[in-house]
């Protein structure tokens, strides 16, 4: 969330930041709440003042009538101010958790994905001498699955990978897991049940009201309990109300989990092959450091995807997303999408967002400066890779006349050294 001094002293910066994300502006009621909120607290605090100093004259007063009297109606009122106050402050602490992040000064002005900027592309689309196939054509000819009956046994948008197509998938998740241990994150196996305030902690939906996240969120029925959507939401939470020392930032982790989203946004979209299923696997880069290191941090984790589509030989590209594209909570985004010879276009394996302190203000996360100053930490996520998505352009750029795959260098030792699955080989 933004610090409500901020808004206090930049409230056109705030009013553009809703109109360039499409969100509604609250910034005047805003401020009227916050002047009102404190100005009650000035009443009470004066009030209380004045009882307690009436309290104490009241034992050595000659007629006592008058002063309990007196005391009794300012109790009256402060319990009538205290009353509004808590209103008044329920009032803007919603308002203010419907504030989105100010986007960075850099990020493309836009609606919707439609005004994103292309920023590079790396590689060229493969030319086949053959027709190539599409993803599940691929994996219906190799049995590296069987949508039919998994989709009766386990309902619609629900997948299962079957043998080499299956290890191909574990050595990319692998591999990444061990390109960034080796980048000096932190390996975390992270829970995919958690508690519906840690999701909201995360700022990804907008208000404090947690049942706007039932279109999206899994919750488990009579319990406390939901499924996360990603890694990001535990480990956004895993220094909640915490000191850290400045000296041990950026704090790098490398986190996996099964992923659990519903898709209700989604109907109609991506229902055959591998790519928008309700599970999924997910290796998620997660920084927490200082401001000023975010923007070196935020390159740091958006080249090691980029690698990672170099290491698994896909043409690729990077794409600035337009400030009605990049979300509530976000500063800056960067997709990273691969090509899809199927589609003929490139798709999204990755978001890279920094995210300033809007997190770190929802969970208490801070740091303790050089000058002995408490300060809000910055934040930043990005896949790390997100499976079985990031199969398809692999077996689709990599595949053979004969329905077989190459298997990318870099993943042939994770394979006992094949050069390539599937076929008639």
């Amino acid at each position: 969330m933004i610090d409500i001094k901020f808004i206090r002293e930049n409230p056109d910066i705030v009013k553009n930041a809703c109109a360039v994300k499409n969100f509604a502006d609250n910034v005047d009621d805003i401020l009227a709440l916050d002047k009102r909120v404190r100005e009650l607290k000035t009443i009470t605090q004066t009030k209380t003042a004045e009882k307690n100093k009436i309290t104490r004259e009241i034992p050595t007063a000659t007629d006592k009538a008058p002063l309990i009297a007196q005391s009794k109606k300012i109790g009256e009122e402060i319990a009538a101010d205290m009353a509004e106050l808590a209103d008044k402050e329920a009032e803007l602490n919603e308002l203010l958790h419907c504030v989105p992040q100010i986007p960075s000064a850099d990020a493309p002005i836009g609606r919707d994905d439609g005004d994103n900027v292309e920023i590079r592309r790396v590689g060229e689309p493969p030319k086949f001498d053959f027709t190539p196939r599409a993803q599940w054509d691929l994996l219906d000819m190799n049995n590296w699955w069987a949508p039919e009956k998994i989709g009766e046994i386990c309902g619609t948008r629900t997948y299962c990978l079957m043998g080499e197509a299956a290890e191909l998938s574990l050595a990319i998740q692998t591999y990444v897991i061990q390109k960034l241990i080796s980048k000096g994150f932190r390996f975390v196996e992270c829970p995919s049940i958690t508690k519906p305030q840690t999701i909201f902690n995360a700022g990804h939906f907008k208000g404090s009201d947690l049942s706007v996240m039932n279109n999206d969120v899994f919750m488990l029925t009579d319990t406390d309990r939901c499924l996360a959507g990603t890694a990001e939401i535990i480990l956004n939470s895993l220094h909640a109300d915490e000191v850290l020392n400045e000296k041990d930032l950026p704090i790098k982790y490398a986190g996996f989990s099964p992923c659990f989203r519903k898709e209700a946004g989604a109907a109609g979209r991506d229902t055959r092959g591998l790519v928008r299923f309700h599970q999924f696997n997910k290796v998620e880069q997660y920084i927490y450091c200082t401001p000023e290191q975010s923007d070196e941090m935020h390159e740091h984790i958006l080249n090691n995807l980029c690698e990672v589509m170099e290491d698994l030989e896909l043409p690729y590209r990077v794409i600035a997303n337009c400030t009605g594209d990049m979300g509530f909570n976000k500063v800056k985004m960067n997709d990273v999408e691969a090509w899809f010879p199927s589609e003929n276009a490139y798709r999204e394996l990755g978001s890279c967002s920094s995210i300033g302190q809007f997190q770190a203000r929802r969970t208490n996360t801070r740091y303790r400066a050089g000058d002995g100053t408490l300060q809000f930490c910055a934040t930043l996520n990005n896949t790390g890779i997100a499976l079985p998505r990031a199969l398809v352009p692999v077996i689709e750029n990599h595949q053979n006349a004969d329905g077989s795959v190459n298997i990318p260098k870099k993943l042939q030792p994770l394979m006992g050294g094949r050069t390539k699955i599937g076929g008639k080989h």
